[in-house]
């Protein structure tokens, strides 16, 4: 049975990509976007396989 981790990172409106990329190159996959506590702010949800 495949085992996953998960994080939970707050993305800034003017820098979303950069961060999901920087992610995304670690072996995260995006799950889902909330809206986060402001107008500026947005929180990603992402998981990974174990190793």
């Amino acid at each position: 049975m495949q085992k996953y981790e998960y994080a939970t990172v707050p993305l800034l409106i003017h820098a979303t990509k950069q961060i999901l990329d920087t992610w995304g190159d670690d072996g995260w996959e995006l799950v889902q976007v909330v809206p986060g506590p402001n107008a500026e702010n947005m929180v990603a949800y992402l998981k990974r396989a174990k190793a």
